[in-house]
């Protein structure tokens, strides 16, 4: 049985987009998408997204859950890591302080980061304790609804 890889991963690639944007985050699939949404006044959510198996399966539904709240972002967007390449690593520039981690969540205010939830925080928690750690960033940074 042969399985073509190259389509396995467009599958894989496919299914974690449309998870993240039926959550209503929106995609910024290049640098110019990102300058334009990062320079705008209030909060922004920035979901960014991986195809990574154990941690994407966490971050995905984290990062739906999340915004179920009170308090919450003003803007929900996510960048790609390895599929929106310029589009991520521009994103990343604006997250001094905090190396390259996908899946990972970036809270900004005002185009100035405030804080990150990092891969390490994701990977082998559950869902649940990622939604609580960006809601405590929600309550910190974001106005109630």
């Amino acid at each position: 049985m042969n399985i073509d890889f190259n389509m396995f991963m467009n599958d894989v690639v496919a299914q974690a987009r449309k998870e993240i944007t039926a959550a209503g985050y929106t995609e910024l699939k290049t640098p110019e998408d990102v300058e334009e949404t990062f320079k705008k006044e209030g909060t922004t959510l920035v979901m960014i997204n991986s195809v990574c198996g154990c941690a994407g399966g966490i971050a995905r539904p984290a990062a739906a859950h999340s915004v179920h709240y009170d308090k919450r972002p003003d803007r929900l967007v996510t960048v790609f890591a390895g599929q929106d390449k310029e589009a991520t690593a521009y994103a990343r520039d604006f997250f001094t302080g905090y190396p390259p981690s996908s899946p990972s969540f970036a809270l900004l205010k005002d185009g100035k980061l405030m804080t990150m939830v990092e891969r390490h925080e994701i990977e082998g928690h559950d869902p649940m304790s990622v939604v609580a750690k960006l809601q405590e960033a929600f309550d910190q940074y974001c106005e109630e609804i």
